[in-house]
């Protein structure tokens, strides 16, 4: 019984690493957010999550407004990348994860860069003689430094199960009468909807949980739930109504992940690793 115990222990050491790391922050959130500063037990920190209604709608829609972007741009080129053959595919996924191997902040700096008044883009209009635009801390701005910085969450996914597709079902969809678009709604699009909802789920949630992209291409001018809740922690220093704003946004995350759960069979394997 012990030796058994032993080994399960030892066969599974993410169960500690997940207790730690995982169960025990998730704990001390929902302490903190249903508690005041003396550790007394209150619901007025949820009580005033109605005044912030608007930001956290404010962050849900630009969150599906960069999703459905990525989705747009995501889903159609992991399609293209599961066409090729296997080395052409490491070498495409291998560029599709060049930018993640780079810093977070590295990567929006960058953007900046790019998007600034005297930026790169600006500069290249002005030496063609056309009129500057203003991009930096705009929606705009703050939405392509998510689709930029998440795309490749999305990519991955999709493509992942796509590879695995099996094509014998695509010819006999064709086989039976069926055009392209018919054969793309009724077999492609459902067998590959476990990785996009994958996709969706791990562009959504960082997207409407982020401060760091607003801050530095929002300029201030964007506030989302993220910004709220690191302006609790860290100017406010009130950890309780941070708390419980950040479990608002665990509960939006379940919900996430159990809509991808309901769908997701777990029967697709994996694509091409590097």
């Amino acid at each position: 019984m012990k030796s058994n115990l032993s080994k399960k222990i030892l066969d599974k050491p993410y169960l500690l690493w997940a207790a730690l790391f995982i169960v025990v922050p998730l704990i001390m959130v929902v302490y903190y957010a249903f508690t005041d500063k003396s550790g007394a037990f209150t619901l007025d920190n949820m009580s005033q999550i109605s005044n912030y209604f608007p930001t956290i709608l404010l962050s849900v829609l630009y969150g599906l407004a960069a999703t459905a972007i990525c989705v747009v741009i995501g889903y159609p080129f992991a399609y293209a990348l599961s066409k090729h053959t296997v080395r052409t595919q490491r070498t495409m996924v291998l560029l599709v994860m060049l930018p993640m191997w780079m810093n977070f902040l590295i990567r929006t700096y960058s953007l900046m860069t790019i998007l600034g008044d005297s930026g790169v883009i600006n500069s290249a209009l002005t030496a063609i003689g056309l009129k500057p635009v203003h991009m930096i801390n705009t929606g705009g701005a703050v939405i392509l430094g998510m689709v930029y910085n998440f795309l490749p969450y999305m990519i991955l996914p999709i493509y992942s199960v796509l590879s695995k597709l099996d094509n014998s079902l695509i010819e006999a969809a064709h086989d039976l009468g069926s055009g392209s678009v018919t054969t793309f709604r009724r077999v492609i699009l459902p067998m590959s909807l476990p990785g996009l909802l994958s996709g969706i789920t791990m562009v959504f949630v960082p997207c409407a949980s982020t401060f760091y992209i607003t801050q530095k291409l929002g300029g201030g001018q964007i506030v989302l739930i993220g910004d709220v809740i690191e302006s609790q922690f860290q100017s406010a220093n009130n950890y309780n109504l941070g708390a419980a704003l950040s479990f608002v946004l665990m509960i939006l995350i379940f919900i996430c992940l159990g809509i991808m759960n309901y769908f997701d069979d777990g029967t697709q394997d994996g694509g091409v690793v590097i």
